[in-house]
């Protein structure tokens, strides 16, 4: 048997490869036009981002809009005088109420005090049928029928029966008058006062000596104007409290009939 003679023993070649990618190949440089900016052209005076032309700021306005702000300034200092005045006016109010009804009734310029004056006119329950002589006019209280004018904040357009009026006084009512042929726009504020409250009424009388004349039991109050403040005055005084028949006396269930001649 031959034996083959063995060949000369292959060394392996070393080959010296740079960095490679994961293929062997040595990575491609990255070209500079994909580095960010790298194609951007130099400003003037030098390289890259230096010497650029700087960029305007823009300017905000930092001032306020004061037509606004001052319209609600106003509007807050007329809304807190309106507050204060209305406190103010409630503290007045309950001061008022505070002293007796009497005395208040005392205090009003002008007016008569027959309770004082003439004592037995103002005798309660005093009722007759039919019509009645009265000292005064209108008449303030004294002797009248059975029935009552109604009273709840009732105008009337004509004049009423004093036999009527003078026991709806007696039961607190303030009855207010007017000259009869007082011009519409002055007899309105009357009515304004009177109408739909409870225990006032509203007449003409024909030859009133002044334009109005304003009745509670044992009380009167003559004035030329409609505008007095003693008008108010009056009603806010003698309006119930005049009663001698006490707050719960009715004023409804009575006569709505006009004209002089008592219906009772």
């Amino acid at each position: 048997m031959s034996m083959s003679t063995p060949g000369p023993e292959r060394v392996p070649s070393t080959v010296k490869v740079d960095k490679t990618t994961g293929q062997g190949k040595p990575p491609t440089a990255r070209s500079g036009a994909n580095r960010p900016g790298g194609n951007r052209p130099a400003g003037k005076g030098g390289k890259g981002g230096k010497g650029r032309k700087p960029v305007t700021p823009v300017k905000v306005a930092g001032g306020r809009n004061w037509g606004p702000i001052a319209v609600a300034g106003v509007v807050v200092l007329i809304a807190v005088g309106i507050i204060g005045w209305g406190v103010v006016a409630s503290i007045q109010q309950e001061k008022k109420q505070a002293v007796p009804w009497a005395d208040r009734a005392a205090a009003i310029a002008g007016i008569t005090n027959f309770r004082e004056s003439n004592p037995d006119l103002v005798k309660g329950s005093q009722h007759k049928n039919g019509k009645l002589a009265y000292e005064q006019q209108p008449p303030v209280a004294g002797e009248h029928n059975p029935s009552w004018q109604n009273c709840n904040g009732v105008v009337y357009s004509e004049p009423i029966a004093n036999e009527h009026a003078v026991h709806s006084m007696e039961h607190g009512t303030v009855w207010v008058t007017y000259k009869q042929g007082l011009p519409a726009d002055q007899v309105e504020k009357l009515a304004d006062r009177v109408e739909g409250k409870e225990k006032l009424m509203l007449s003409p009388v024909p030859g009133l000596s002044n334009n109005v004349s304003l009745q509670a039991w044992g009380y009167q109050l003559k004035v030329d104007s409609v505008d007095d403040p003693r008008i108010d005055e009056f009603i806010q005084s003698l309006r119930i409290n005049a009663s001698i028949e006490g707050p719960t006396a009715a004023c409804d269930g009575g006569v709505s009939a006009t004209g002089v001649v008592p219906q009772s």
